[in-house]
């Protein structure tokens, strides 16, 4: 993500998969594909940058998150088009609990501290 350049935090980079993951639960995409819909869905407050986003999709189908083929696009390109597995739906589960814990306990200290 433009806000994650160079090193990122441990924090950061598992909101990077986050985003990827639950973009990858509505349907398969190419890595153009996903940068794209976190950008629209944002109205361009959040993008991915190629050299976070590249990397974070190996790791991801190293760890089993995710699984990838060739395919033809619409436009006759071919892509790696991901998809998200068994393993990548809890790990998207898990990962959205701590994000809700993480904010809400943010927001305690913001109206109370």
């Amino acid at each position: 993500m433009a806000i994650l350049r160079g090193k990122k935090p441990d924090a950061l980079q598992g909101t990077l998969d986050m985003l990827v993951l639950k973009t990858l639960s509505y349907e398969p995409l190419h890595g153009y594909g996903i940068a794209a819909r976190i950008q629209q869905i944002t109205n361009d407050a959040l993008r991915v940058e190629e050299g976070s986003l590249y990397p974070a999709l190996h790791r991801m189908e190293q760890a089993g998150w995710i699984a990838a083929e060739w395919r033809r696009t619409e436009n006759n390109r071919r892509a790696r088009i991901y998809r998200l597995t068994r393993a990548g739906r809890k790990r998207l589960s898990d990962e959205r609990e701590k994000w809700d814990r993480l904010t809400d306990a943010v927001g305690k200290v913001m109206r109370f501290a």
